[in-house]
């Protein structure tokens, strides 16, 4: 049995995130949750601030920014369309980490189709993970009888811009 016709060693799509910095809280958080709202379709999180930096004016416990997760594949498919056609369909293959995972970011939300610049809005660019996993992953984070993903289950940077290139039919920049 090869590994093509065997489903358990084809990658999916785990989870996405979206992910806008702001740094602040107050109006300019309120308007980056409008944004990714919009974008996403999803109601948005707040990011609290970890450690206390006084150059960067940061609480410790401050809201600084807001995130997405999607987790629904067609609202995931829908959404990564659209966010590939802003990157002309062109990922830089460093943007790939050992995991398969893809980060990239988007510099404008109006840059998605059917967006239009508001200006009580403004501008907001926004960073987006993509998780790439195989079937049987989900025992490296349950509770009960957790368990280590075998080196042969995971899936590699290699075998990602392979699955990216052939279901969102992206051009792979080499270094």
């Amino acid at each position: 049995m090869s590994d093509s016709a065997n489903p358990m060693m084809q990658p999916r799509i785990t989870k996405v995130s979206v992910n806008i910095g702001v740094g602040e809280g107050g109006e300019r958080l309120l308007n980056a949750e409008k944004v990714l709202e919009i974008v996403t379709g999803v109601r948005p999180q707040r990011t609290l601030g970890r450690i206390q930096n006084r150059d960067l004016k940061v609480r410790q416990g401050a809201p600084i920014g807001c995130k997405v997760t999607m987790r629904d594949q067609e609202r995931i498919m829908a959404f990564l369309k659209d966010a590939f056609w802003v990157r002309e369909k062109t990922i830089p293959s460093w943007n790939f980490d050992r995991s398969g995972n893809l980060s990239f970011g988007i510099r404008d939300y109006t840059d998605f189709p059917e967006q239009k610049y508001d200006p009580e809005i403004g501008i907001f660019g926004m960073d987006i993970t993509v998780v790439l996993e195989r079937p049987g992953h989900r025992v490296s984070r349950r509770r009960r009888h957790k368990a280590k993903v075998g080196q042969q289950h995971r899936v590699t940077a290699d075998e990602a811009r392979a699955w990216f290139k052939e279901t969102f039919e992206l051009t792979i920049m080499e270094e």
